[in-house]
């Protein structure tokens, strides 16, 4: 949602598009006739949130820099218990009735398909001991995740990464940790509160998304991703300085995010290392210079990793399961034709 201010930012389920919801930019078109005609808002996320985009960029979104989701052609009470949450949520916190109007809806990101590599049996990383499953564990999704399959990873890879980790702990001898590892931890932590930085934690994370969202968005090109890896250097330098407004340790979300802070510009740099590594359009990657997919792509994923210069990213062949071979080639026919 990015209107009214009660509810921006609050997640709209695709179960409205599912159930019926139609889009309509600010013009009235129903817009998906133009990007997908055959599914219209029945397409897969990534087109939706495309076109969604395009059509906010080409001048033709409400004026807070959506489009809108109508489900009130229903009638009320089939919108109420098809999407109770839904309409709880908006009566609630914004007092809208999403059976007598439309929502200003717009693009956001909410899930990553990459993620920890991962043994697909086990669960278990590179890191002696550590086992990584549902969205940080990359491979699962592909270029570009499902409506559902979230919690079908979580049920499935969950049991057999449980099972590997309680046998690795019952078969391996308790770490032994330095005296000085956690002094150092604590310090580190300490110098948000009190420290010499002056860098305001929310005006660091309020600049990361924007130059996020612009230069490593739904759309993606050479030019974007330079650009963006130049000011994610830029907001690490500032990162070290960054300091929470306030010094109290009972509840404190701005020492958090100082934290927090840390860990998204390791993620943004590596996204957008990655991105600029794939010269094609593939799922949810969008190269405006490269819109095509490339084969050599489709057998090969990128890997991230520290080295003694910082952050690399390179190419790693996928590895091929012979039992699906036959499924991909005939996929593949499908799409040529």
């Amino acid at each position: 949602m990015v209107w009214p201010p009660g509810v921006i930012g609050l997640l709209v389920t695709e179960a409205v598009r599912g159930e019926g919801g139609i889009l309509r930019n600010a013009l009235g078109e129903r817009f998906m006739e133009r990007y997908d005609p055959k599914r219209l808002e029945l397409a897969t996320r990534d087109v939706v949130a495309r076109a969604i985009y395009t059509e906010v960029k080409e001048g033709r979104g409400t004026p807070h820099g959506g489009v809108l989701l109508d489900i009130s052609h229903l009638p009320p009470e089939t919108v109420k218990s098809k999407l109770p949450s839904m309409y709880d949520q908006f009566m609630e916190l914004a007092g809208v009735d999403i059976t007598q109007g439309p929502m200003d809806v717009g693009p956001t990101c909410h899930y990553f398909m990459g993620g920890v590599r991962v043994d697909a049996e086990t669960g278990a990383t590179t890191v002696p001991g550590l086992f990584a499953v549902g969205e940080c564990s990359g491979g699962m999704n592909g270029a570009n995740r499902l409506g559902g399959n979230s919690l079908s990873d979580l049920l499935v890879f969950g049991r057999r990464i449980g099972d590997a980790a309680a046998g690795h702990a019952a078969e391996t001898p308790a770490p032994q940790i330095e005296d000085a590892q956690p002094a150092a931890a604590a310090g580190e932590m300490a110098r948000y509160l009190t420290g010499p930085g002056d860098e305001d934690p929310y005006r660091l994370h309020a600049g990361l998304q924007e130059l996020m969202h612009e230069d490593v968005g739904i759309f993606r090109d050479e030019a974007g991703l330079t650009a963006a890896l130049a000011g994610l250097e830029e907001l690490k330098r500032r990162a070290a300085d960054a300091r929470s407004p306030s010094s109290t340790v009972a509840f404190n979300p701005g020492w958090h995010l100082c934290c927090d802070l840390r860990n998204m510009l390791i993620v943004s740099e590596a996204v957008a290392r990655a991105a600029s590594l794939r010269h094609e359009s593939r799922g949810a990657h969008s190269r405006l210079d490269f819109p095509d997919y490339d084969d050599y792509w489709a057998e090969h994923n990128i890997v991230v990793r520290k080295d003694v210069e910082g952050m690399r990213a390179e190419p790693r062949p996928v590895v091929k399961t012979a039992e699906l071979a036959a499924m991909i080639e005939e996929r593949k026919a499908a799409e040529r034709a």
